[in-house]
């Protein structure tokens, strides 16, 4: 694997680490994705020339939109949460899952519970360790965390504003670690969104033009389905979809590479082999990378990669699609970690495979 062309000249631009930073710390729950949504098409309205959203949330920015030749490049906008379920007389709250959302990271964490009053803060409740009878501890389930909001009834929860069916988040916001980390809930996979509208905004910069109209979608409801990609692939109908997520990082303790594989942040970004993935755009993307001396791993993801990758590809009579992955620690916890030069790596790989793409390119297997 080749070191980057420009390993230490970063391709971010201040205003870029301004929109990260506001994008990355404003809530966007599965199902509730509008506020993220409007700061993204804010942000990357000045590098497309239309732009569309969806019944259910999708944000879609168009480059070329009179083009017949359609190229997607995706990420998801959702963030995993937790449903309030059920309020008991005494204004404890249990709660429901919106996605894959962690039950043992929970106890005596902080959280925003989101009502039409506003936000209402409250803690994941747990059992001191003096009380805890050793050997007999109870682990963490769905049926024993609990919020508190320092109510002492059901009423007082309702009058807050507080019901079934309102979201909750956590509220960690982004940092850094040794100027060499990003951290913070919620990059998987709104990190993946970040790096599409950098895509956009290198391409304006640049004056690069493509042959071909660039549709670049920040999907909602991946957490719970791929189901915001399932709509926009269809109404969309690519020839061409190039998918960005996040894979697991395996170098930390606990983690087993047998099972995983051997990735690691700070390698560059993930590409992945498996049935979803079509082999000709793998291999352009493969060959562009090499071009121009990004480095890579490979990560192989059998049956269905569990990305919207899985969505594009079986879509409409099928979508030559690849998934570009970007290696992460601690997936859904509040402090999921990634590589700042694997960033933008990933968007430099993006781009250069976008400029590698001929118009109207037949990726088929047999011609």
């Amino acid at each position: 694997m080749s070191k980057s062309k420009h390993k230490d000249k970063s391709i971010l631009a201040p205003a870029s680490v301004r929109f990260l930073y506001d994008y990355l710390n404003n809530a966007s729950p599965t199902g509730f994705e509008s506020s993220g949504q409007k700061i993204w098409l804010n942000y990357i309205k000045p590098y497309i020339d239309e732009y569309f959203v969806d019944n259910y949330g999708t944000a879609v920015g168009i480059i070329n939109p009179k083009a017949a030749y359609k190229v997607v490049i995706e990420a998801h906008a959702d963030e995993i949460s937790w449903f309030v379920h059920y309020i008991t007389k005494d204004g404890f709250v249990y709660l429901r899952r919106n996605g894959g959302s962690d039950h043992q990271i929970a106890p005596s964490k902080r959280v925003n519970i989101h009502t039409e009053k506003g936000i209402v803060p409250a803690v994941f409740g747990w059992p001191a360790i003096h009380v805890r009878e050793p050997g007999k501890e109870e682990t963490p389930t769905l049926k024993n965390i609990f919020l508190d909001l320092g109510c002492k009834s059901d009423k007082e929860v309702e009058e807050l504003g507080v019901h079934v069916g309102c979201v909750v988040t956590y509220p960690d916001e982004l940092m850094e670690l040794n100027s060499r980390y990003y951290v913070g809930r919620a990059l998987d996979n709104r990190m993946g969104g970040f790096m599409i509208a950098e895509v956009a905004r290198l391409l304006k910069e640049r004056r690069i033009r493509l042959p071909f109209g660039l549709y670049i979608v920040n999907s909602v409801q991946e957490e719970v389905g791929l189901n915001g990609a399932t709509m926009i692939a269809r109404r969309i109908k690519p020839h061409v979809a190039i998918v960005t997520d996040v894979c697991h990082d395996t170098q930390s303790p606990m983690m087993n590479k047998i099972t995983s594989g051997d990735i690691a942040c700070g390698r560059g970004p993930v590409l992945a082999y498996g049935p979803a993935v079509q082999n000709n755009l793998l291999k352009l993307i493969i060959e562009t990378a090499k071009k121009e001396k990004i480095p890579f791993q490979r990560e192989a993801v059998s049956r269905v990669t569990g990305t919207d990758t899985d969505a594009f590809a079986f879509a409409n009579d099928g979508t030559p699609s690849a998934l570009i992955s970007l290696p992460l620690r601690y997936m859904h916890t509040t402090v999921e970690s990634v590589n700042k030069q694997d960033v933008e790596e990933v968007i430099k790989l993006i781009a250069a495979s976008l400029k590698s793409i001929k118009a109207n390119q037949d990726f088929r297997y047999l011609k």
